[in-house]
């Protein structure tokens, strides 16, 4: 699936997206570096593209925050770097992104064949794979099966809105287990990040996603005004 021409690459402040957010929220340092600009966690359609069938999903900040946030809670988020999408069950990286792996990984408590930046499981991608129509297992193609799961779950209006409230998060949880239940449980028993540092990761990068989508706006707005000729008559009439 190729994206190139209708995303914005902007910088995200490091200090709203780094690793140690992974372990922390605290608020911005005075001094915040960026992250290198082909990271896809900083990623957003421009405001005019429409769905269309290679790319049924159009990424806005909401989404793309939620995106953002599925990863910190499944432990791909790798500071927003891309090497989140190659993020098998365990730790280890897949050496190709041409398919899902389909490999059981056991650890101590647990095994599982989850991959990828949203940890698909091989029956779970396969659902994706045939309803979308899409190849390969690349971070454009995961992004556009994360965004299809959370419609599936019936939370792609929610997320819209560009609130992660406690509904939201518990109607995911279904299909990420680190999310948690309004009971603030696994709903598969499993290890599950607290509500309120999901929100807190969440409100962080929608703020910054926002302002990127804002940036690109007046970017856009001011390339399309006409040049204003300032000269005398007979200067500005030679420029026409």
């Amino acid at each position: 699936m190729d994206l190139s021409g209708v995303i914005c690459r902007h910088g995200l402040a490091l200090a709203a997206m780094s690793g140690a957010l992974a372990t922390s929220l605290p608020s911005a340092p005075a001094s915040a570096s960026f992250l290198p600009p082909e990271t896809r966690s900083q990623l957003v359609h421009l405001p005019d593209v429409q769905p269309t069938r290679a790319i049924p999903y159009v990424i806005t900040p909401e989404r793309r925050a939620m995106l953002n946030t599925i990863r910190f809670a499944e432990g791909t988020w790798k500071g927003g770097f891309d090497v989140g999408y190659r993020v098998m069950f365990g730790g280890g990286l897949m050496s190709s992104l041409n398919r899902h792996p389909n490999r059981v990984i056991y650890s101590s408590r647990y095994a599982s064949a989850a991959a990828g930046a949203y940890q698909f499981m091989p029956f779970t991608w396969d659902l994706v794979r045939r309803s979308l129509g899409v190849t390969g297992f690349g971070p454009e193609v995961q992004d556009q099966g994360a965004l299809f799961l959370i419609q599936r779950r019936k939370a792609l209006v929610l997320t819209d809105t560009g609130h992660l409230s406690p509904h939201l998060a518990a109607k995911l949880a279904p299909e990420w287990a680190s999310f948690p239940t309004l009971a603030g449980r696994s709903f598969y028993g499993q290890p599950v990040k607290k509500y309120d540092r999901l929100r807190s990761f969440y409100n962080v990068n929608l703020v910054e996603l926002r302002r990127i989508r804002d940036e690109r706006r007046l970017e856009l707005s001011q390339a399309a005004k006409p040049a204003v000729c300032t000269g005398s008559r007979i200067a500005c009439a030679t420029q026409l």
